[in-house]
């Protein structure tokens, strides 16, 4: 396990605990190989510190220590291995937990301490004197070994309230022993950024050790505690990628790295890395399994969406006018929705976003517009599904509907068997280069069923089709306007490999809005493929 170079200089660290602090959060459960490939990317990224795990504590980690010392070699990072400080009554020379940091081969240690005075007597039933030296003797033991040491101050905010002295006695004692940097943690995640900033400040003056910030998010405020922290001289920040953590989760990574790169002017990751940052986040979400909140600030996709008709016309003269930063700067890119607020300059922009030249036909524009208000009013919604939107959009600039087939017919059967089992077939009859087709296919649903006798129908004319997946599908009821009936509006996400799309149905029938969006996801996917149409 080796570093070849550092991002940055040691001035300022960016420590990742995605890995440790992490893989707590409820649903993430990785194995070695997801820690590795996790790494691979956090390193790709260019953080200063990725901390592991705890080596010795389980035989996961353990083996994460092991494999990470053979299999790479970081760029940017070094390897952290987390732990705590000696038991109570012993010495950290002898002790096997704190052997099995050494053993880990890990560069940097980081140890975790308890602060709290409540904690140290009824969770480590020992004095507050004897916590003090587990402190010294474990830093200083690690220390004259070689490594590099951090201390965690954990539920230091908390212990800071009931008995500041004590706290700060913990600061000072691992600066004293050898620790580079003492991190604040707010355990609990209940602190506000004004409370953090002046407990950070009063510590600085009162210790003069060098101070990192460790914040859970049970506040909303665990990137904007952080950040108070660093105005009041913090020099260390610890974060995990996409905010995964126990409970609501950690300072999220990718805010607090883009707020110092882009709003403090601080150099914290290597040259072109913060360009990385979305692709690198949507990465480690495809890792852990966890679909990426769309939401979620400079790299969710909808971070830079704009839907109402009064920020597209602003965008239009100058996208800074309702964006805080460009979103190349992150990876990211500017997305324009179309909805029942659209107005004329967003559908204009959307149609460059397309790749669509509406040139300057007002009339044309107007069209769009009023079209898709229409649409929308009957449950389409353009905004989820842009496929749709640019088949709608083609069809008006061309004069008439892109189309590759003609339906004649389609029908789709549910048999109940006795036996409990379904049975689900489906029939088209199709118009495709002049050839009347009809296929029939079996599914383990309807849906399923159609797209398959589709495919089966399509294929030996458009082999392209060979390529398209069927993603994802989603079926909302929309609220009816008389009585008991409703609208179904379906959503249908297809693939070819090079990337998907999402397409549009709505109907009273959830079977023939299904076949609305499976219509359209061909089409596109022809479309896609370069296909011309042919009827």
């Amino acid at each position: 396990m080796t570093t070849k170079a550092n991002a940055t200089d040691d001035s300022f660290h960016v420590f990742d605990t995605t890995l440790r602090d992490g893989a707590q959060r409820e649903g993430i459960n990785l194995t070695v190989a997801d820690k590795l490939t996790i790494a691979r990317h956090l390193d790709t990224f260019g953080v200063g510190y990725i901390e592991g795990g705890w080596p010795g504590a389980n035989p996961r980690d353990t083996e994460f220590f092991a494999r990470a010392q053979k299999e790479i070699t970081f760029e940017n990072a070094q390897l952290v291995a987390f732990g705590a400080t000696r038991r109570a009554g012993g010495s950290a020379a002898d002790d096997p937990q704190v052997k099995a940091l050494l053993n880990s081969g890990a560069p940097v240690i980081t140890l975790v301490a308890k602060s709290h005075d409540r904690h140290v007597e009824l969770a480590l039933r020992t004095t507050l004197e004897e916590n003090l030296e587990m402190v010294r003797d474990t830093v200083s033991h690690l220390r004259e070994q070689g490594r590099r040491v951090f201390v965690d101050c954990e539920h230091f905010f908390d212990g800071y309230r009931a008995n500041a002295a004590y706290a700060k006695s913990v600061v000072r004692t691992a600066h004293e022993a050898g620790a580079e940097v003492v991190i604040l943690c707010d355990t609990n995640g209940g602190m506000l950024p004004a409370q953090v900033q002046a407990v950070v400040s009063t510590v600085i003056a009162d210790t003069g050790a060098r101070l990192g910030i460790h914040a859970q998010d049970d506040t909303g405020c665990a990137v904007a505690n952080t950040l108070a922290a660093v105005d009041a001289g913090a020099t260390h920040v610890q974060c995990t990628a996409n905010g995964y953590g126990e409970r609501v989760g950690n300072a999220n990574l990718f805010p607090v790295v883009a707020a110092l790169e882009l709003k403090y002017g601080m150099k914290v990751l290597p040259e072109g890395a913060l360009a990385e940052m979305t692709r690198i986040s949507h990465a480690i979400a495809e890792v852990v399994n966890l679909t990426l909140s769309t939401h979620q600030p400079y790299v969710g996709v909808s971070a830079f969406a704009h839907k109402a008709g009064l920020h597209a016309s602003a965008i239009k003269v100058d996208p800074d006018l309702y964006q805080h930063i460009d979103p190349e700067l992150v990876g990211n890119t500017m997305r324009m929705l179309v909805s029942d607020m659209a107005g004329r300059a967003s559908i204009e922009l959307k149609g460059k976003e397309l790749g669509v030249d509406l040139g300057d036909d007002r009339a044309l524009v107007g069209r769009v517009v009023e079209r898709v208000k229409e649409r929308e009013l009957q449950g389409y919604t353009y905004e989820a599904a842009d496929a749709s939107f640019e088949l709608l959009l083609r069809g008006e600039v061309e004069g008439r509907a892109r189309r590759y087939f003609r339906t004649e017919s389609w029908r789709a059967i549910v048999e109940d068997r006795p036996d409990g089992t379904h049975a689900n077939e489906a029939t088209v009859k199709l118009w495709a280069k002049g050839e009347r087709i009809v296929a029939t296919a079996e599914g383990n649903g309807p849906v399923n069923a159609l797209d398959r006798a589709l495919r089966v129908a399509l294929e030996r004319i458009y082999p392209q089709l060979a390529k398209l997946e069927l993603i994802d599908y989603k079926v909302r009821i929309l609220e009816g306007r008389t009585g008991t009936e409703s609208t179904t509006r379906v959503l249908i996400t297809t693939g070819d490999g090079a990337g998907d799309w999402a397409t549009v149905g709505v109907a009273e029938n959830v079977i023939a809005a299904s076949w609305q969006a499976l219509e359209d996801a061909y089409t596109y996917g022809l479309l896609r493929a370069g296909v011309e149409p042919t009827e």
